[in-house]
């Protein structure tokens, strides 16, 4: 069973909460509404909030999948809305599913959702469980009822690069970003790692948009980078949609992320890192449904379910397959470092010494703060 109510001017669930005197009404019902072990083994009602469009071909849309694959599950209700801002309506938006659909648990999924937005409505509502999309949680910090999942996707950038590695001719391969924050790092330093496993003199330009998502800006960034000689592009913006477009409009060949956009360049798209969120979230569900307590820190890759492939486009050599796929099953086996040392950043310091192994669960991202040797492009 679903509920969705798209946000508009004219109507949305924080506008109804905010303008209408059943509101308050309902709000003094919300003990009664609140998650228990007898009642989740009957039923749940589950909130999905994103900050665009579920079908951005992005961001959003990887969690609107991952929130239709909980839907069949018997006794769940799903409601949904799109289309809310990083401010205080992202905290309306919950409270009117609390209040007005008995949501016990909520995935707000966007970055800035968490500070204050959820944590407010997690002190609000101890009685309820918040699970936010990143790596923010920390113990002894944050409420015990809220926490945070999110996967090594830096596993399918990698690989990425190694598609890259194959499909480019001028040995100079393109990143679109919003921020330099560690994840965005983390995510550009692992494509050029994959495109080195290939060949060690290729370099990688990147460009920062400064926003999550700002098509226009993309658009400036992704034609940027084929000018300056780029000829295969990847990303990490809320929706790749516009930068996969503008590059196979150019002939240049695309590496997707978040979801799946080989629809949009069946031609030109090599493959894709995605998310795979219907497993995770089924598991939060029937944990919650069971009673059980809930993970406040959870992560997984490849070979836990977090993360996926598209399949390999067209232009995939065989030679590129053979070894995309060797790599895959060797990151599926599990152990597989995707930051081996040595490694230099870009300012020719060492960041990773020889002899040295990360695996992605070993890796602390706030201490990832510089790009890799041979990474144009600055994180100031």
């Amino acid at each position: 069973m679903t509920k969705l109510l798209h946000a508009s001017p004219a109507i949305s669930r924080r506008v109804f909460l905010q303008s209408s005197a059943a509101g308050a009404a309902v709000a003094s019902l919300a003990p009664g509404l609140l998650l228990s072990p007898a009642a989740a083994q009957s039923a749940l009602t589950v909130g999905f909030i994103y900050v665009g469009p579920k079908d951005d071909y992005g961001y959003n849309q990887a969690h609107a999948e991952g929130a239709a694959a909980i839907k069949a599950l018997p006794g769940v209700t799903v409601v949904e809305e799109e289309n809310v801002p990083e401010t205080v309506d992202v905290q309306k938006t919950m409270e009117s599913m609390i209040n007005l659909d008995a949501a016990a648990l909520l995935f707000p999924t966007s970055f800035g959702y968490f500070d204050p937005h959820m944590l407010e409505m997690a002190k609000k509502y101890p009685d309820l469980e918040f699970r936010h999309c990143g790596g923010l949680w920390q113990e002894g910090k944050h409420p015990g009822n809220t926490g945070s999942y999110f996967g090594y996707i830096g596993q399918g950038q990698y690989l990425n690069g190694i598609a890259a590695g194959y499909a480019t001719k001028g040995k100079k391969i393109g990143f679109v970003a919003a921020k330099p924050i560690p994840q965005v790092l983390q995510n550009i330093n692992s494509f050029l790692l994959g495109a080195r496993s290939v060949d060690p003199t290729i370099t990688c330009q990147v460009i920062f948009t400064g926003e999550w998502s700002l098509a226009v800006k993309e658009a400036e960034a992704t034609n940027a980078l084929i000018d300056q000689g780029a000829d295969v592009v990847t990303c990490h913006v809320d929706s790749p949609k516009v930068v996969v477009e503008t590059a196979a409009g150019r002939g240049t060949f695309i590496c997707g992320y978040h979801a799946n956009q080989s629809p949009l360049a069946p031609e030109k798209y090599l493959t894709g890192a995605e998310w795979a969120w219907g497993n995770v979230y089924t598991d939060f569900v029937k944990k919650a449904r069971a009673g059980e307590k809930l993970g406040n820190f959870v992560r997984g890759g490849l070979k836990e379910g977090f993360v996926k492939m598209s399949p390999l486009g067209p232009a995939v050599s065989e030679e590129a397959r053979r070894k995309f796929e060797a790599t895959l099953a060797e990151m599926m086996g599990g152990g597989f470092s995707v930051f081996k040392g040595p490694i230099k950043d870009n300012k020719g310091n060492i960041v990773v010494s020889e002899g040295q192994s990360f695996p992605e669960d070993a890796i602390e991202l706030e201490s990832m703060a510089y790009l890799v040797e041979g990474v144009v492009g600055s994180t100031a």
